[in-house]
């Protein structure tokens, strides 16, 4: 098989000779762009992209730690007893005038309120987590004016 190569070359003008070498060097040069250089690069981006979605989720994981520390380090204790008197003083101050509340023994007490806002509901019971109560269950139903019916139930928070 050599021999015929070889033969097959000697045919070859030197012009003819010299264009093929250079088609064989393209050749390689386009076959090592392909099959070595653009795979490492590519390689390369997915790398650094998953570099830094992993950077993007250790700051966020450090974000909610440290917030969940300042929410332990701002709490203001144990919150006063009885809960229900409480929540009754708390939700009339956030403007939940209608708000049923049933105590559950001093320490826990169930809150119904047919219509509140999102935000200041939720804004609500962050406070209320932030003085010393757990929320233990939450239920919430949209209602028809952009509004939530909501049903929590709170716990004084033990140690």
């Amino acid at each position: 098989m050599i021999e015929g190569i070889v033969g097959w070359w000697r045919l070859r003008t030197s012009r003819e000779q010299r264009l093929l070498l250079v088609m064989l060097a393209l050749i390689v040069l386009v076959a090592g762009w392909l099959l070595v250089i653009r795979p490492l690069s590519d390689g390369l981006d997915r790398a650094q992209r998953r570099h830094g979605d992993a950077v993007s989720a250790l700051a966020e994981a450090r974000a909610r730690a440290e917030a969940s520390r300042a929410l332990h380090r701002d709490g203001l204790g144990a919150a006063p007893l009885p809960v229900d008197a409480f929540l009754s003083r708390t939700a009339t101050e956030a403007g939940f005038t209608g708000a049923r509340i049933a105590g559950q023994g001093p320490s826990a007490a169930i809150i119904a309120i047919d219509a509140a806002r999102p935000q200041a509901f939720f804004a609500w019971v962050r406070l209320m987590e932030r003085r010393g109560l757990v929320v233990r269950s939450l239920s919430a139903r949209t209602n028809q004016d952009q509004t939530l019916a909501v049903e929590a139930e709170f716990r004084a928070r033990t140690g």
